[in-house]
């Protein structure tokens, strides 16, 4: 006969332990950081399709 497995999802409704607050702190200033060069890379990065735009338009004049 198969022998009886334990079923892992059961284990999903069980209580999570808590973190202890040194490196919930160190995690969190991490994700900041983390969150502060996307930001700094999307400010810089974001307008050179209207840069690219603009050195290819042409002024017309009458």
């Amino acid at each position: 006969m198969a022998e009886k497995f334990d079923n892992p999802f059961t284990q999903l409704n069980t209580n999570l332990r808590e973190v202890p607050p040194e490196m919930r702190k160190r995690v969190m200033n991490d994700i900041a950081i983390a969150k502060l060069i996307l930001d700094m890379a999307v400010l810089v990065t974001s307008n050179y399709s209207a840069l690219i735009g603009g050195l290819f338009k042409t002024n017309k004049r009458n």
